[in-house]
């Protein structure tokens, strides 16, 4: 008999291809990726051809037809060999699901069969200098002329700037808050369309991030994702799925990390003893592998209300992304602890994940963010 609990057949066999291509390619060349500032785009091809560059896009859209259940399950599995390609590939992602449900057939014609084979890698451009958290209050301006649109401003904090070919921006072309806001597809080649330099990062060393920059950067009508003012709307809904994905790329660098610490305690001695024999260190053991399970349940339920699209699945996408990278980024620096001084060197690779780890309570929503989504839900929206 099944346990109601266990993810269906076709589920675990995902997780089994995800999980063998993070230890077979990711975990032998992350360290060598965040040192040397590298962005794997050719080994994201590889992924790609296993269908993890369009997961949940429709299989009549040339992408995987999965679920999100089945797409945190991905993401995790992948986060074993490097929770910083698995991010990459779950913005890419986001970005390939928004032009599938919110594009047109011209568009979709246009850019998802180069997306789900990543000859063409997507960037999500939302953030500004001035306006994180409050996105709604977004300054960058698309002016409408006969010939399409005019922009001018700038977006910050955008993964992949500079190597993406496309980028799904959050314009202002309208009045203020959310209702004034739309969304475009901006290629790379567009003129007026410039970067920043590579910022100096923590972490998520082998992604680039860089500001990207309109300067009178033109692009025609036919860029319009949906239509005019439903830009908010669309971008909210992008972050409840890349919310669950961020969650899932935090279990797997936890998971990665208490793997890790538990080879090592079992090995290293101390006062004539394993660590692995001192009460104290199982005590932490099992503490970790206990909040890791909790993580994990909470994130599959979150997922499962988001596919049954359930009123209440963007307060549970808020929930999971709180718990989860909270409860993560605190296991990862446990594991650290139970190395002590070989913690933190870099051979090892906890010090990599605490690093990686730290920006997923930042993005996506920042958690304190997460938890106005949640009691805003509880009150009522007041």
């Amino acid at each position: 008999m099944t346990n109601v609990f266990d993810l269906p057949e076709a589920t675990r066999e995902l997780q089994s291809v995800a999980r063998d291509f993070a230890r077979e390619v990711l975990a032998p060349n992350a360290l060598r990726w965040d040192e040397q500032r590298h962005f794997p785009v050719e080994e994201m091809r590889e992924a790609a051809k296993l269908g993890m560059a369009a997961l949940y896009v429709r299989e009549e859209s040339g992408g995987s037809g999965l679920t999100r259940l089945d797409a945190a399950v991905v993401f995790e599995a992948l986060a074993t060999g490097c929770p910083v390609v698995s991010a990459y590939l779950s913005i890419h992602n986001m970005v390939a699901w928004m032009i599938d449900r919110f594009g047109n057939d011209a568009q979709r014609a246009e850019w998802l069969p180069g997306l789900a084979s990543m000859e063409r890698v997507a960037s999500y451009a939302l953030t500004e200098p001035g306006s994180g958290s409050d996105a709604a209050a977004l300054r960058t301006r698309a002016a409408r002329d006969n010939e399409g649109y005019v922009l001018n401003g700038t977006k910050q904090f955008i993964s992949g700037a500079g190597a993406s070919d496309l980028y799904l921006t959050m314009v202002r072309t309208g009045g203020e808050g959310p209702s004034g806001v739309s969304a475009l597809l901006i290629p790379k080649e567009t003129e007026g369309l410039s970067f920043g330099a590579n910022e100096r990062k923590m972490g998520w060393n082998a992604q680039p991030t860089r500001q990207v920059i309109f300067e009178n950067a033109r692009v025609p009508a036919t860029a319009l994702l949906g239509e005019e003012g439903h830009g908010f709307r669309f971008a909210m809904a992008g972050l409840d799925g890349g919310r669950l994905n961020i969650a899932a790329c935090s279990l797997g660098g936890a998971q990665s990390a208490l793997d890790i610490a538990l080879d090592y305690v079992k090995e290293r001695k101390a006062f004539g003893k394993a660590l692995a024999d001192f009460q104290n260190t199982q005590f932490r053991l099992a503490d970790m592998r206990i909040e890791l399970e909790a993580a994990r349940s909470l994130l599959w339920r979150a997922a499962a209300k988001l596919d049954a699209k359930e009123p209440d699945a963007t307060a549970w996408c808020a929930m999971a992304k709180r718990f989860v990278t909270d409860t993560c980024s605190r296991i990862a620096d446990e594991a650290l602890q139970l190395l002590g001084g070989y913690g933190y060197l870099a051979d090892y690779g906890i010090e990599k994940i605490v690093r990686d780890l730290r920006v997923h309570r930042i993005l996506e929503g920042t958690n304190e963010i997460m938890r106005l989504i949640v009691a805003r839900q509880m009150l009522g929206a007041r």
